[in-house]
């Protein structure tokens, strides 16, 4: 199995050579990640600048190519270019240091990857751990090579991948395996006024984090309760139903 392996937190992040060792157990891993930190870039692509690459070390041995551009710039690059002769069976993206549940799907740079892969015809799976301190990636490396191996046993349907969270706690402490819906409920900005050097205005952007629920057919709230969430994402947004609709509609 030829694994392209890519994320968003930049080729020398942890999670990233974390899942990579994992990996190598399950298949022939290939990376193609950005060259430093694309975090919640979402699903943008370079057109305005050319991209380069170049080749990335660890431990005195070629780990892969780190692109300067975006992980949807990395899935392309990667199948385009530089797997052209040798496409990937699957394209796994992460692990990225911080959960990607519910309408994070549409910010994630890690997600972004995923669904790249999805869009090409490639089976695909982002992979994020719900912390952003002293993470431990070893679970998460282990749940996201169990999940590759699955794609042995079951096909994906064209245009669908999927989107994992674990959460950041003790083993024994994790519920279990949930297949869940991806939440909806909006992610609200914080905007924190400050001034600066020159006095003048700006603004830092954080998140609230949604209301905790019990209803545990959703990602977020069955990662808040402890369990890893498995969630099958398309890349079709089609309002379907709605579309019936509008025929009816004389514009």
């Amino acid at each position: 199995m030829k694994i392209l392996l890519t994320n968003d937190d930049g080729i020398n992040a942890d999670g990233i050579y974390a899942l990579y060792k994992t990996l190598k157990t399950v298949g022939d891993v290939f990376v193609v990640a950005p060259d430093s930190e694309r975090s919640s870039v979402g699903h943008g692509i370079t057109l305005s600048y050319p991209i380069w690459y170049k080749k990335f070390y660890k431990n005195n041995k070629f780990f892969g190519y780190g692109i300067s551009g975006t992980p949807a710039d990395c899935v392309k690059f990667a199948v385009d270019v530089l797997m052209k002769k040798a496409k990937p069976d699957i394209v796994v993206s992460g692990i990225n240091w911080g959960c990607n549940d519910g309408c994070s799907v549409f910010y994630s740079g890690t997600v972004a990857g995923a669904r790249e892969g999805a869009l090409m015809g490639i089976p695909a799976l982002a992979i994020s751990l719900d912390t952003f301190s002293d993470p431990d990636f070893s679970y998460s490396a282990q749940c996201g090579a169990n999940l590759v191996k699955m794609f042995k046993k079951h096909a994906m349907p064209k245009g669908t991948f999927l989107n994992v969270n674990v959460p950041a706690i003790e083993v024994k402490k994790i519920k279990g395996i949930k297949i869940t819906k991806q939440g909806v409920t909006p992610i609200h900005g914080i905007f924190t006024k400050n001034k600066d050097p020159h006095g003048r205005d700006y603004f830092w952007m954080s998140g609230k984090i949604p209301e905790k629920k019990t209803d545990l057919t959703y990602d977020t709230y069955a990662l808040n309760s402890g369990y890893v969430t498995v969630t099958p994402i398309h890349c079709d947004s089609t309002d379907y139903k709605f579309l019936e609709q509008m025929q009816n509609w004389k514009i």
